[in-house]
């Protein structure tokens, strides 16, 4: 079965290099350059889905909410979800709002600042510091078209999607929620996620920040493969 890699939020394919390179099977892996985006959130994940096909999701982050989304209106082609250091949205209108105003004025530094300018103070947060020197893919991202980067914002922004906390017992699939021990915002979202999941649930804690992928990309790679051998 097809194992479909979602990246996060000024990533390209090339940040699941680690862990599709020791898959038993690379080639069944399906990545993204760039996400197919539509005018929605939810149109952007059903063209996830439309592109890739059945198979097991793995998301990271914005690639996490996006799967999730995928996984609720089309459960069957999401035959497993494994969500990394995702959350289901933001629960209140405020929250929302303040998040849209805060992606707007991100979406504008990119368009006033060009790429390169955005990327060295979006890498600076704190929530990327343990990331290993020399595996943040700069220069992969580096290459992202602006337009892109800001139709991530606006569209894909966690203010722009439905909340779906709500629908989480919804999952008709099982589901691997992996988070980092050191991220404790995305850590304490996991558990209350798995919680509102239920028994279709596993959880892993890894010792690790927010970008597991970049950071632990073994301990990843392992998880994925052996949720997707129990789960085929």
């Amino acid at each position: 079965m097809p194992i479909v890699f979602v990246q996060g939020f000024t990533q390209t394919a090339a940040a699941w290099q680690h862990t599709v390179a020791g898959l038993p099977h690379p080639e069944d892996a399906v990545c993204f350059d760039e996400l197919p985006i539509g005018p929605t959130f939810t149109a952007t994940a059903h063209a996830i889905g439309a592109h890739a096909g059945p198979g097991v999701y793995v998301g990271y982050s914005m690639g996490g909410r996006l799967c999730l989304r995928l996984a609720l209106d089309r459960p069957d082609v999401v035959r497993g979800l494994v969500l990394v250091s995702a959350s289901p949205g933001l629960r209140t209108d405020a929250e929302r709002d303040a998040r849209i105003a805060a992606d707007e004025a991100l979406a504008v530094d990119i368009e006033r600042d060009g790429v390169d300018a955005f990327l060295t103070r979006w890498l600076a947060q704190p929530m990327f510091a343990s990331i290993p020197a020399g595996r943040s893919g700069i220069d992969d991202r580096r290459r992202l078209r602006p337009e892109y980067l800001t139709a991530c914002l606006r569209v894909l922004g966690t203010g722009a999607m439905e909340p779906l906390w709500d629908r989480l017992a919804d999952l008709e699939m099982p589901v691997l929620i992996v988070t980092g021990t050191r991220d404790a915002k995305f850590d304490a979202i996991g558990r209350e996620m798995g919680a509102a999941i239920g028994a279709n649930a596993a959880s892993l804690r890894v010792d690790g920040g927010h970008a597991l992928l970049l950071e632990r990309p073994d301990e990843l790679r392992d998880a994925v493969v052996a949720f997707a051998r129990g789960h085929d």
